[in-house]
């Protein structure tokens, strides 16, 4: 969004970041064995192709150090203060007064780039207060803790604990996997990029977007399973049960590995070591539900104790019950946690009625399951941009969304996810809030939400001129 901005003509605005360096969910997420189920070339910014990624899924270290240098080739960093916990912010007489940790600003817009994978959900866990061990998040990987020798017990098997168990494993002394839902894993077709290709790539930059455009289309035939054709699904999940077979002999433990919904459902997990980690002799996959944790181990339903002394939560973020909503208040003080009251939406994912001059990246239903979240960051940063402009053309002060043109979109969104694998996949997902809803996932092809957000229209928003 900085760039962009930039490149439009827009110098006079501040990135407050809390961290003290720029990277997100690349930058905290440094668990053994992080990487990317993207492949690399579509998983960039169109306007800084990278030739030289090493792999076709890129670890995490090289996506933080992409970020950082597209940060520094951009001039961005003298925007950004580092540092700077947002406490709150309030629409107050025609602006935004925003508080932070380190003293207030006041701006005409905000723009929230407060990503859904940012705050991990630690799960309740009674007694875990008095676990003598040690206990961390996948997110808040405690470096200085050698594993080696350890007993651990994991608890979730998400996109994170498929990398880091594997990771973890061999050098643990025990790990006890709890696992609620077995996911649906598919091989991962990760090989590394050659010398000759990075030098086709550097000297020959359209290969590259050439390359990125066949991903992107082959990656949008997938919404056709999620959304349309059900029955390809099932041909894809034969490719699943396959791996699942050829990799994990032991019966028992293959029935504790099968889901029971359809794939698509949950996120589809690619990996290639997770299941060969879990038939090591050191590995128990536990199924049975946690009943309380002791001062030296977890205790589950069947009565059984099983004795660790680490705890890994790979249970994912908080990704329907953001923090950012009890941060912003709107007009008349309302907060979008009281907007959303009955879950959260938000026009085109993106703005918000009762929030004037306020726009959200990767708001309500903009997530993915099958293709780039840059793809949907960059189209809402064009309809931002645009918005800019439209505004400076005209000579307005403020725009705020119309409530019937936020309820005609949401309407359609819902209307268009009730058919998909996603609601009728048989499965409860991080994808649905409280009221199970599916209020994360786009629920249908991502250049169709391109299409919506190539211009901004005035006639959608309530304003005022200055």
């Amino acid at each position: 969004m900085a760039v962009r901005l930039k490149q439009a003509g827009y110098d006079d605005f501040v990135v407050l970041e809390r961290a003290n360096d720029v990277g997100g969910t690349w930058r905290d997420n440094t668990y053994p064995g992080c990487r990317c189920d993207v492949p690399s070339h579509l998983y960039s910014f169109s306007f800084a192709p990278n030739p030289e990624w090493s792999s076709t899924f890129s670890p995490q270290p090289e996506i933080e150090q992409y970020l950082r240098d597209v940060t520094d080739r951009y001039d961005v960093r003298r925007h950004i203060r580092f540092g700077h916990t947002v406490e709150s912010a309030d629409w107050v007489d025609g602006e935004w007064r925003i508080r932070t940790d380190q003293g207030d600003f006041v701006a005409q817009f905000m723009l929230s780039g407060m990503g859904p994978l940012a705050e991990p959900a630690d799960p309740k866990l009674p007694g875990i207060e008095n676990f003598e061990g040690d206990v961390f998040h996948s997110a808040r990987w405690n470096h200085d803790l050698d594993l080696a020798g350890r007993k651990v017990a994991v608890i979730g098997t998400g996109a994170s604990s498929i990398q880091f168990v594997p990771a973890i494993q061999p050098e643990v002394e025990e790990l006890h996997l709890f696992q609620r839902t077995p996911p649906w894993v598919m091989p991962r077709p990760d090989r590394k990029i050659t010398a000759g290709e990075k030098a086709v790539y550097r000297r020959f930059p359209l290969a590259q977007k050439a390359v990125r455009a066949g991903i992107y289309w082959a990656r949008e035939s997938f919404v056709l399973g999620f959304t349309k054709l059900p029955a390809i699904m099932k041909q894809a999940q034969k490719v699943a049960e396959k791996h699942l077979q050829h990799q994990i002999r032991d019966p028992k433990l293959r029935a504790k590995l099968t889901p029971d919904f359809t794939l698509g459902c949950k996120r589809i997990l690619l990996s290639d070591e997770y299941y060969p980690a879990l038939a090591q002799p050191n590995v128990d996959v536990v199924t049975d539900g946690i009943a309380e944790v002791t001062p030296t181990g977890v205790v589950t339903e069947d009565g059984v104790k099983h004795e660790v002394d680490t705890i890994i939560y790979g249970t994912g973020f908080r990704v329907t019950n953001l923090p950012v909503m009890d941060m912003v208040h709107g007009r008349d003080g309302l907060s979008l946690r009281e907007a959303w009251s009955d879950g959260m939406e938000a026009h085109l994912g993106t703005a918000v009625s009762g929030f004037p001059n306020f726009f959200l990246l990767i708001g309500p239903n903009t997530g993915l399951g099958h293709s780039s979240m840059v793809f949907m960051i960059e189209s809402q940063i064009a309809y931002i941009v645009d918005a800019l402009r439209e505004i400076d053309a005209k000579g307005l002060r403020e725009v705020e969304v119309r409530p019937e043109v936020q309820r005609a979109f949401v309407d359609g969104v819902r209307s268009s996810m009730k058919n998909t694998i996603w609601t009728r996949g048989g499965c409860t997902s991080w994808y649905l809030d409280a009221q199970g809803r599916n209020t994360t996932l786009w629920p249908t092809f991502t250049f169709r939400f391109r299409q919506l957000t190539r211009r901004f229209d005035a006639a959608d928003y309530r304003t005022l001129a200055m």
